[in-house]
């Protein structure tokens, strides 16, 4: 059954503008990448070494955008019906990973720079802030959910989410002292969401050995 919002947009077309909108990001993220025209096959070595901190920001934006993408994915797998909150906070989003591309540019051309790393930091820090508010709005209206979605599901995406941020969001203070160890405080974000989704999974199993967990609705 397709829910339709009050001016006509439903679930599945806004899932179909949000994976162009991701595609578009990811491209343009690719087409960053390039030489310069004309470099002799003697200097191709060269410019190929000026351009690995192009590549390096690409990879880290291709995986950042691809957690922000399954998030997303996973995040609207419960919804059944758009509001307006909603809307407009997918709407926020959408237009933050859309900008991605300017960040990364920023910290491929300017490595060690503080101020870089900070709007990069920053901007994904927003992102996930813009998931975690979609999804304690879904746990504040659980008519928006899907029959059988339960609590627990609703804030494991808060929990990760809210973890996400907190990791990019205390790094920009510590782009002050090194924007390189900010950098690779970021890679906390990873075992931080796997151990949040184990400590959940864990906990559901000790609710299926008792009893059925209570759906939102």
């Amino acid at each position: 059954m397709r829910s339709t919002y009050n001016h006509g947009i439903d679930v599945e077309r806004m899932q179909a503008f949000a994976d162009a909108v991701i595609a578009i990001a990811i491209t343009l993220l690719a087409l960053d990448m390039k030489i310069p025209e004309g470099v002799p096959s003697s200097e191709l070595g060269h410019a190929l070494k000026e351009a690995l901190p192009t590549v390096g920001g690409y990879l880290l934006s291709f995986v950042v955008i691809g957690v922000l993408w399954i998030s997303h994915h996973r995040l609207f797998g419960m919804v059944a019906e758009l509001d307006r909150w909603l809307l407009r906070l997918d709407l926020a989003l959408l237009a933050v990973i859309a900008a991605l591309p300017f960040p990364t540019k920023l910290i491929s051309g300017y490595q060690g720079s503080a101020v870089a790393t900070s709007v990069y930091a920053g901007s994904i820090a927003l992102c996930a802030l813009l998931i975690a508010a979609m999804s304690v709005h879904l746990l504040r209206q659980p008519a928006l959910c899907r029959p059988h979605v339960s609590r627990d599901r609703v804030l494991l995406s808060i929990r990760q989410a809210a973890a996400v941020a907190v990791v990019f969001a205390t790094s920009v203070p510590m782009t002050l002292i090194s924007p390189g160890t900010a950098a690779y405080w970021w890679i906390l974000s990873v075992p931080l969401r796997y151990f949040i989704a184990r400590q959940a999974r864990s906990a559901d199993s000790v609710d299926r050995a008792g009893t059925d967990q209570p759906d939102l609705a």
